[in-house]
């Protein structure tokens, strides 16, 4: 446990590598190495940094399921749950593909868990093992067109009490097709959102239509999604048109409300996948070893949840904060000091 404790610190203060935990435990002082754990030493109780290679063991072999569940946030009473995918490209080893990592996230911007993609398979059959522990009573479930399954909106409903958005595309053909076909023109139930953000400016008109004869479990309104985008340095424009099921009916969601759901799916690609990648440099990492890759992603969200918990908002200048004090101020993030 120390160890994980140690890593979890490092992490904190922006450490991308085992030897970069390894280094932040060496230049540790003995009053940061007792209270995280260390094994002590000789008559006079000194404590011990555990080396590199001691480091890069314990974090390749622990249990990925149970860190992740183990450092991620309780989703119950969530306004919404995210469900994407990522993979970790600095993984890939020989002829070993990069581990591809499927992850949960609270519309608060908190990470839940994630696990593995199996190799061989895909994110389709690791949904309800991913959401299986949790107590998600009335929390609306969003996710990508891979995973509109009915298997998973009957899981969603009836196994977890929960809510389904789930997004179509022409990934399956005959339900976009009949939801295409809907009378969309009739419709009057709309909500505008307009966003400017990474370069783009970008509209979203949303339509809703109350639907109770399409062949899927557990649908009651069908969502429209037309997104204009102008690209700000070019002044390219592009429009795109998606469509959501879900089990949430007209009174228990306005379609404003449904378009903030809706929306919630691209929390987990904007607030987490980008922010791993961009303040922990995720992809150029070549860790592929063992459990190494979900782990280290994990370390990774962990410290994002809690740098948003103390208030930073801009998860890089987080890490310089950390990093200023690095042996107290993770420690009081941690409830060690």
């Amino acid at each position: 446990m120390s160890v994980l404790l140690m890593a979890c610190s490092a992490v904190m203060c922006g450490a991308r590598s085992f030897a970069a935990i390894g280094q932040w435990a060496r230049n540790a002082p003995q009053d940061t190495l007792a209270r995280l754990g260390a094994r002590t030493v000789s008559a006079f109780a000194a404590c011990i940094a555990p080396s590199t290679a001691t480091i890069r063991r314990i974090i390749n072999r622990v249990c990925p399921g149970g860190l992740a569940d183990l450092l991620g946030c309780d989703p119950s009473g969530a306004h919404t749950l995210a469900v994407d995918g990522k993979s970790a490209r600095g993984s890939r080893h020989g002829d070993a593909p990069a581990a591809h990592l499927l992850a949960a996230m609270t519309g608060g911007r908190l990470t839940v868990t994630q696990l593995r993609v199996p190799d061989k398979t895909n994110e389709i059959t690791c949904f309800a093992g991913l959401l299986a522990p949790f107590d998600l009573t009335g929390v609306p479930v969003t996710a990508d067109a891979l995973h509109a399954q009915r298997g998973h909106a009957r899981f969603l409903v009836e196994d977890k009490k929960a809510h389904h958005a789930l997004c179509v595309k022409k990934n399956q053909p005959g339900l976009h097709e009949r939801l295409h076909m809907l009378p969309w023109k009739e419709v009057t139930a709309k909500f505008y959102d307009r966003t400017e953000g990474h370069g783009r400016k970008e509209t979203r008109v949303v339509q809703v239509l109350t639907v109770d004869d399409l062949d899927f479990p557990h649908v009651a309104q069908v969502a429209r999604v037309v997104r204009h985008r102008t690209c700000l340095k070019t002044g390219r424009r592009s429009r795109e048109t998606v469509y959501v099921i879900t089990d949430l009916t007209s009174q228990e969601t306005s379609p404003q409300r449904l378009a903030k759901i809706i929306r919630s799916q691209w929390v987990i690609e904007n607030r987490l996948h980008f922010v791993r990648d961009t303040a922990f440099r995720e992809d150029a990492s070549e860790v592929h070893a063992e459990h190494g890759p979900e782990n280290m992603a994990t370390l990774r969200s962990f410290a994002i949840n809690c740098l948003r918990a103390a208030g930073h908002h801009n998860i890089a200048a987080g890490l310089r904060e950390m990093s200023y004090e690095p042996f107290t101020r993770p420690l009081a993030l941690l409830g060690l000091c």
